[in-house]
């Protein structure tokens, strides 16, 4: 099992790319299914999750083939409608097939999803708007079995609670549903965006979105497309926040800068001097001291809770009290305990972490609990006195591309081991 070994003390300096969205990546490739026709997507992250999805099409009927980040892939026949748990048991986002085979083939049996251990993130609101759709489900055996012989139909949905794997799965039913679907109080995340650009191109006829109301009149057939998905914000948010700890200069390159808005204000806030370069490419300087600041996640566009453990380990280097209060998953601050093993002053209350600073951190032996628990964990080893070895770094590969090999390029002394 690799782990990562990280010398604290350097500050970062140069240029980071950021790579495509692994949250744009899974969905769009799900919607592969739709068509009987090849769709090339380019700009494909190589990262765990990524293969783990493009393994499950190939195992329902698919013809992949890679060529660096540019993927072309061939559903000419659904050869089983499935997703069984051996093959996405470390993958929640496994759920996104269940709108397009429903829509396509009339049927579908996924394995209900694993992945990172931050909260039961529940799939009933998928489920629910399967239905109203005209699907019948049922849960047996741990998998989730949907049919509609006689194909779906269009509906008014409003989701109890945004949700974007929700939004995007009923985006994709919905575009070969018998006529008009509406979903309310639907996600605005940029994934979403992007989703829909690609749909667009095949073929469907959807308006709205980005905003909470998407209105989606379905079509008879999708066609292939050709399409680059979006940067990674979540990536770029990260890179940002390394150059503030380490009171480096990073110029963060292949970014959509309105789509960490909420963080470069909070950068701001704490005393990190960003400025856009360009129309992708943000400047993070941070050689002064940094102040505390609160932070409350919220649906974007607000702070995303993907950036709140990361946020949260700056804030053991910043002077004062911070109080970040996670209000979209349960569940999501076990990093704060191995933050504290390297000399953090943590107290969780509830949803609620209060970070003291600044803390001198020391390095340590600390193990990743999820993705971005991962992130946190290298950010934090990056100003700790001496050497830290993180374990479990599997869960960092799920959505980060060689970030030690990009790390390592603008000064980090990070190396991975076996």
């Amino acid at each position: 099992m690799d782990k990562f070994v990280v010398k604290g003390g350097t500050r970062l300096q140069g240029e980071i790319g950021t790579s495509g969205a692994k949250n744009s990546a899974l969905p769009t490739l799900a919607a592969t299914l739709l068509t009987d026709q090849p769709v090339v997507l380019r700009r494909i992250p190589r990262v765990r999750d990524v293969r783990t999805m493009q393994r499950l099409l190939v195992d329902i009927g698919a013809k992949a083939d890679a060529d660096g980040e540019c993927v072309r892939i061939h559903v000419a026949d659904v050869r089983s409608p499935e997703a069984p748990y051996e093959l996405v048991k470390t993958m929640r986002a496994s759920s996104l097939v269940l709108g397009p085979l429903v829509a396509r083939t009339g049927r579908a049996r996924v394995s209900l999803p694993g992945g990172c251990a931050i909260g039961a993130r529940p799939i009933n609101l998928h489920l629910a708007g399967l239905e109203q759709l005209g699907a019948k489900i049922e849960q047996t055996h741990g998998y989730i079995e949907a049919t509609a012989p006689q194909g779906l139909r269009g509906a008014a949905i409003r989701l109890e609670r945004i949700t974007v794997t929700g939004t995007e799965d009923l985006l994709m039913a919905a575009v070969l549903a018998r006529g008009e679907t509406v979903i309310d109080n639907a996600a605005r995340e940029p994934e979403v965006v992007d989703l829909a650009a690609l749909l667009a191109k095949m073929g469907a006829q959807i308006e709205g979105a980005g905003s909470s109301t998407m209105r989606i009149r379905g079509v008879e057939r999708l066609r292939g497309a050709d399409h680059t998905i979006i940067p990674d914000r979540i990536e770029a948010g990260t890179f940002l926040v390394a150059g503030a700890i380490t009171g480096g200069e990073l110029h963060v390159t292949g970014c959509v800068p309105e789509h960490v808005a909420a963080l470069v204000e909070k950068l701001r806030a704490v005393g990190a001097e960003i400025a856009e370069v360009d129309g992708s490419t943000l400047r993070v300087r941070a050689e002064g001291g940094l102040r505390s600041a609160d932070v409350v996640t919220a649906e974007y566009p607000g702070f995303a809770t993907d950036l709140q453990a990361q946020y949260m380990a700056l804030m053991t280097q910043a002077e004062g009290i911070a109080i970040i209060t996670e209000t979209i998953f349960e569940n999501r601050f076990m990093h704060a305990q191995e933050l504290a093993r390297m000399g953090a002053n943590i107290r969780l209350e509830g949803n609620q972490a209060i970070i003291a600073g600044k803390k001198e951190l020391t390095g340590a032996g600390v193990i990743a609990s999820d993705l971005r628990a991962s992130a946190s964990l290298v950010l934090a080893a990056l100003v700790a006195h001496g050497e830290t070895v993180i374990d479990r770094v599997y869960h960092i590969d799920r959505g980060y591309e060689k970030i030690e090999k990009k790390l390592a390029a603008v000064g980090a002394q990070i190396e991975r081991v076996e």
